[in-house]
């Protein structure tokens, strides 16, 4: 258990503002001040400086608040094992975002019923930036992203490399065309919602061809990759997805992929947890295991 002044200070870190934290942990400011205030005596720094009235957390804060943001977690996690000795009520807390969540955990959900029965699952789809605040919170153990993060802040191991494309109505003229960027601004657009890992990917590849969203003057943001999958087949419109995602519909030519000119695109898929977790190593075994299985089923 965690001395409750590091509470405030990771809420504070995370609100830069004192009132807001005081409120967020029903407490008193004065309070969030005096416990601020032991632990810059205790550690013999600043932790928080003002810049023209604006709470800035000093070189030593961040470096701080990213040890506690991991011993936070472990603490959490130490809490839940202790009422889980009993193996039957052992629970396996992780996450992943929308592609990975839907088209490849299933097999490893499965393969992890076989192989330990006695492990219960608690399992989340989540944006990336989501997954990654759950991870801090000490919510989950470990989660599956795809698209961007700060490596530098987290343990991470390459899981896959997955190619991401253009797909189409398998009728639709450009499914038999080599097709240039410039072309497919034409056609309707249809995306995740902003923040998802294949959204952040496609808006890139538009920056690095001199494009943006703001080229489709008919553009659909959906949550659901089944929808925009229907969608697609039903030729409303284009879209850019990982391949692992419309296997099916590609070998029942259902859906095209886009004959783009010059255009290569293949992604991580990576294995994250926080750095310097007291877990490291379950989550590592975890990892071998989850790969295996993986690599088993292509």
């Amino acid at each position: 258990m965690l001395d409750f002044r590091v509470s405030t200070f990771i809420e504070l870190c995370r609100t830069r503002n004192y009132t807001k934290t005081a409120e967020n942990l029903h407490m008193t400011q004065p309070a969030v001040s005096q416990h601020i205030k032991y632990l810059e005596e205790f550690y013999e720094c600043k932790l928080f400086s003002y810049n023209k009235k604006v709470l800035s957390i000093t070189e030593q804060g961040e470096a701080l608040y990213k040890y506690l943001i991991t011993m936070s977690s472990d603490a959490n996690k130490i809490k839940t094992e202790i009422k889980e000795i009993d193996p039957s009520k052992r629970t396996l807390h992780f996450g992943a975002t929308f592609t990975i969540g839907e088209y490849i955990i299933p097999k490893i959900v499965s393969a992890i019923c076989t192989e330990y029965p006695e492990v219960n699952i608690s399992f989340i789809i989540r944006d990336t930036s989501e997954l990654l605040e759950e991870l801090k919170k000490g919510n989950i153990d470990f989660a599956f992203i795809e698209g961007f993060f700060e490596k530098t802040e987290y343990e991470n191991y390459l899981f896959s490399k997955e190619k991401f494309v253009g797909i189409c109505a398998a009728n639709n003229p450009i499914a038999t065309e080599v097709t240039e960027f410039e072309d497919i601004v034409k056609e309707r657009i249809i995306l995740r919602e902003s923040g998802s890992g294949t959204r952040d990917i496609f808006e890139k590849i538009l920056y690095d061809n001199n494009l943006s969203l703001s080229n489709f003057s008919k553009k659909y943001e959906l949550e659901n990759i089944s929808l925009i999958k229907e969608l697609v087949k039903e030729n409303k419109g284009i879209s850019f997805i990982y391949e692992r995602a419309v296997e099916k519909e590609i070998a029942t030519r259902k859906i095209a992929t886009i004959n783009l000119q010059n255009f290569f695109e293949e992604r991580e898929f990576n294995f994250v947890f926080l750095k310097e977790s007291i877990h490291r190593e379950e989550y590592k075994r975890w990892y071998d295991f989850m790969k295996k299985v993986y690599d088993n089923s292509k």
